[in-house]
């Protein structure tokens, strides 16, 4: 039986007369500003008097963290493209370091985006400033000596998944695991996307997710429209959605790939991307977080991930795990199809596609055993157990072993 997270500790009685404090959130992407605003929320309800500055977006402006730098900064993925943008990482970075040295935070709090956040984590340490990391990077994958580093950075890690808290206990870093706040957050939209668009039962509709980056929309932008295509080429009824993420805009989609003459509607609005994944037979999605968010809706789905050759042939020599769709990995099995790299291509994944819209039995067993990924990820609280975790370095400097 998958263990479930610890109920989060009944409020301090003393925060009402606790000295104001000053806590610095640091997200680096789309995924990670909605978790540091969920944790900032959390903790303003225990500690309203407590401020908060830092990097992220939107979400995290909304719940009025002060923010310097926003992620659409900060969007890069893959070796090649960090080295690209080095320069302008290395002077962000730099930026935050400053911050840090005249804020002077009682607390650094620092979500997920590895390589940049543990700069910052290790320049938090030489000032004294207590480090917690939230959502730990994916060193059972890949890069395992990272975690001697991690050790070195900061003095506590909250983590999304129960198998990661034995790894840095091992190690000896103070760990807690808060469960994973998409339980609580993804839940069947209100709206209901094909009776809005007026489609019948038998009219397929596909979902087209290129990711949140700007690279990743470079990179399978023109992919899935020449998908679509073949795709409609195929079934002259079919229709395609496609969920704007937070940053992108028409004007880049059309600036990356024409889809003219494909019957594609673009959503907007805070529940695009659950919209489109609700109301879809089958989805075409790039590997990320949309993956566990897909699955929490019972939503079929084939993955996708395409980068530069470069950083390929890197990472292709450094993974330790058989699947990077967090769905399957969180399963432990290829529960959804992987297409990466050259595999990811229009033909094949046309292909594969009609295959699955053709036998609605494998459509439907998929959604059972998409069903039991919820059962995997715990019970919901994610949110004030990590605002606990935070208040609780904040005090005291590390976490207590679990009794």
């Amino acid at each position: 039986m998958n263990p479930e997270p610890p109920s989060e500790p009944p409020a301090d009685p003393s925060s009402s007369t606790s000295s104001p404090a000053h806590i610095v959130v640091c997200a680096g992407e789309t995924s990670g500003d909605h978790l540091g605003a969920g944790l900032v929320h959390a903790i303003r309800e225990r500690r309203p008097q407590i401020t908060f500055s830092g990097m992220g977006g939107e979400a995290m402006r909304s719940a009025g963290v002060d923010t310097l730098v926003d992620v659409s900064e900060l969007a890069v993925v893959g070796l090649w493209e960090v080295l690209v943008q080095y320069p302008r990482l290395r002077g962000l970075l730099h930026r935050m370091q400053r911050h840090l040295e005249t804020a002077r935070p009682q607390l650094l709090v620092l979500v997920d985006y590895v390589e940049f956040n543990l700069r910052l984590a290790a320049h938090a340490r030489q000032l004294g400033i207590r480090v917690l990391f939230y959502v730990s990077p994916q060193v059972w994958a890949w890069r395992q000596g990272r975690i001697h580093r991690i050790k070195r950075s900061v003095d506590a890690m909250a983590v999304l998944f129960p198998f990661e808290e034995a790894l840095y206990r091992e190690h000896g870093i103070p760990v807690r695991y808060v469960g994973n706040p998409l339980v609580d957050r993804v839940r069947k939209p209100e709206r209901d996307l094909r009776a809005q668009l007026e489609l019948g039962p038998d009219t397929p509709l596909i979902g087209l997710l290129p990711g949140s980056r700007k690279g990743e929309l470079q990179r399978h932008w023109p992919l899935l429209v020449d998908t679509a295509r073949c795709l409609l080429d195929a079934r002259p009824a079919m229709r395609f959605a496609v969920p704007l993420a937070p940053g992108i805009t028409p004007d880049m989609l059309t600036a990356t790939a024409s889809w003219e003459g494909l019957p594609v509607t673009l959503v907007q609005g805070s529940e695009a991307a659950h919209e489109v994944m609700a109301a879809s037979d089958l989805l075409l999605i790039s590997s990320g977080t949309a993956t566990l968010e897909a699955a929490l809706l019972e939503a079929p789905m084939i993955v996708i991930y395409r980068m530069a050759a470069v950083s390929h042939a890197v990472f292709s020599r450094l993974i330790r795990v058989p699947h990077i769709a967090l769905v399957n990995i969180v399963a432990g099995a290829e529960v959804v199809p992987e297409r990466l790299q050259k595999a990811a291509n229009p033909t094949a994944l046309c292909r594969e596609a009609l295959d699955w819209l053709d036998h609605p039995e494998k459509l439907e067993a998929l959604r059972v055993r998409l069903r039991e990924i919820r059962e995997l990820l715990g019970e919901g609280g994610a949110d004030r157990r990590v605002a606990a975790a935070a208040l609780e370095v904040l005090d005291t400097g590390t976490l207590a072993d679990p009794q």
